[in-house]
């Protein structure tokens, strides 16, 4: 049964028809959802590689590419424009102008170069690719947005019933965030939970403990981010430490922290680590049949955003949609 979220999200993103530059452009599942965003009209997806192999690449899987735009990394009308950007943004690093010709050959960097040029409002890999691969070229193209000092992610999961839509972060990016760090993940997720589930932020950070009930190097982390957050973003609905239950479930969050407003009600849940957050989130599709949607990047100055290597067709179309809703354009 179709998940009436991820189409309203669709709906939004074939409103404005944005291009998102797909670099993977012989992977069977992105030539498939370059098809289906064209066909659907959600966004206007541009394959990145030698039209000639991503043809042959498209026959063996089945797919038309009809009126979807193939672009040569090094034959390109502006190839050499991209890689005199490329140098300018890395030669402080070192980088050669020859190696920046070279790298911005590569479809993952030409992508990001499109994004930053403004030929493109996005660029979605990882269905071949690891999350190092697609986010060190964004990074090094556009780096991160004004005051935001670390890449983080987020999901959106799903329920198709009265569970309705939370936003899950940080499962995808950052190994053991600080309680700094942690209130930047928050910040931000707060931001995309109002942008995607079109609902004020309801912000928990979560732990193994409630309101002390248990001392441990970790709960006093995420009891020090929360009060950090609160002093940082005093109209933000934001409460911490909490178990999940405490965030989620009004009587018991009644029960373990009555003096809070967020209890039982939160919408958006900060992992205190990705262990958790990673876990948190597989169980939660797999075994309360939530859709996952993600991991999105969160904190890049411009859009652009990874797969899990076992996405579905269905999966790489949502994430194109969502980047589209990210680019300010």
């Amino acid at each position: 049964m179709p998940d009436p979220f991820l189409e309203k999200l669709q709906r939004r993103a074939a409103s404005s028809q944005k291009r998102i530059v797909l670099p993977e452009a012989t992977e069977p599942r992105t030539l498939k959802a370059a098809a289906e965003l064209r066909s659907r009209g959600i966004a206007e997806p541009v394959l990145v590689g030698e039209p000639d192999t991503v043809v042959a690449a498209a026959q063996s899987a089945g797919v038309t590419l009809s009126n979807i735009e193939i672009l040569s990394p090094t034959n390109h009308p502006r190839a050499d424009t991209y890689g005199e950007r490329l140098y300018q943004t890395g030669r402080h690093k070192g980088i050669s102008e020859d190696e920046a010709r070279t790298r911005a050959q590569d479809p993952l960097y030409f992508g990001a170069l499109m994004v930053a040029a403004g030929d493109a409002a996005g660029y979605v890999a990882g269905a071949h690719n690891s999350t190092a691969n697609v986010l060190r070229p964004a990074i090094r193209v556009f780096g991160t947005q004004a005051g935001v000092r670390r890449v983080s992610s987020f999901f959106l999961m799903s329920f198709p019933d009265e569970r309705g839509q939370f936003l899950f972060a940080d499962c995808a990016v950052l190994p053991d965030p600080s309680a700094e760090e942690l209130v930047e993940i928050a910040q931000l997720a707060a931001a995309n939970t109002r942008l995607f589930l079109d609902v004020e932020p309801q912000v928990a950070l979560l732990s193994f403990s409630t309101k002390g009930s248990a001392d441990h190097p970790d709960t006093r982390k995420v009891a020090a981010a929360a009060e950090t957050l609160k002093a940082r973003a005093p109209n933000l609905a934001t409460d911490g430490e909490l178990q999940a239950d405490a965030a989620i479930v009004p009587e018991i969050g009644r029960r373990k922290a009555p003096a809070s407003a967020v209890a039982g009600h939160a919408n958006t849940l900060i992992f205190p680590d990705l262990n958790s957050g990673n876990i948190a989130c597989k169980l939660v599709e797999r075994l309360a049949g939530a859709a996952a949607i993600g991991p999105i990047l969160q904190g890049l100055a411009m859009p652009a955003n990874d797969l899990s290597r076992g996405c579905s067709v269905e999966d790489i179309v949502n994430v194109a949609a969502i980047t589209s809703l990210q680019s300010r354009d």
